[in-house]
């Protein structure tokens, strides 16, 4: 079901954000983001930059392979329109991603590497999603070696709460579960504290909705 409608307004600023994915046949993965930014209306920018309505302002790309743990074995990344000349001095630092995993420490790993002046605003935000795409994309990355052991899905979001409909639908096993009890410490840690909930994108996998 879309959105109400709104009457009597102007549409202003457009921001497309797509993300794509690919199997290689080498048993990598390709997962691909494309960045676009546009206003309704022909723009002057600070310094007389001029941009007619509908030409980008950002257009960017980010290609990221990666394994089957989501670990970053190659970047490329490209800006077809920026608004700065000095904004593709922002690219080289994107190396610096590899050998990052998408699938712990994501966040702190982008913003250690590409924080502040060392990278581009707009490819941070692109690049921080773009391991939502790659769990919705790469089922291997929710295996638990330990068959005891819930799916890294539960327990991120309302949908999948482990004392939900849910979970008590799909995985009756884990309605309610709680990981064992850490040795040395006076508390039971739930199952997401051991996942770095924080940094992991709050989606399931393609086949998990």
């Amino acid at each position: 079901m879309p959105l109400s409608p709104v009457p009597n307004r102007v549409p202003k600023h457009l921001r497309d954000v797509r993300y794509r994915s690919f199997e290689r046949e080498d048993g990598l993965w390709d997962v691909e983001g494309e960045l676009v930014d546009t206003k309704a209306y022909d723009l002057v920018l600070s310094g007389e930059r001029k941009r007619k309505a509908g030409e980008p302002i950002h257009h960017m790309w980010i290609r990221c392979t990666i394994d089957t743990t989501l670990t970053v074995v190659a970047i490329e990344v490209a800006m077809d329109a920026h608004p700065l000349g000095e904004c593709p001095l922002a690219l080289p630092a994107m190396q610096k991603m590899v050998g990052c995993c998408m699938a712990r420490g994501w966040r702190k790993a982008i913003e250690a590497n590409l924080g502040n002046i060392e990278g581009c605003t707009h490819m941070r935000e692109l690049l921080f999603n773009m391991a939502t795409a790659a769990f919705q994309s790469v089922n291997q990355a929710f295996a638990r070696p330990q068959s005891d052991q819930p799916p890294r899905h539960l327990g991120q979001c309302k949908g999948w709460d482990f004392n939900g409909a849910g979970v008590a639908t799909i995985y009756p096993q884990f309605v309610g579960w709680q990981a064992t009890k850490p040795v040395g410490t006076g508390a039971a840690a739930v199952a997401t504290t051991s996942d770095s909930a924080a940094d992991k994108p709050a989606t399931g996998s393609s086949s998990e909705g």
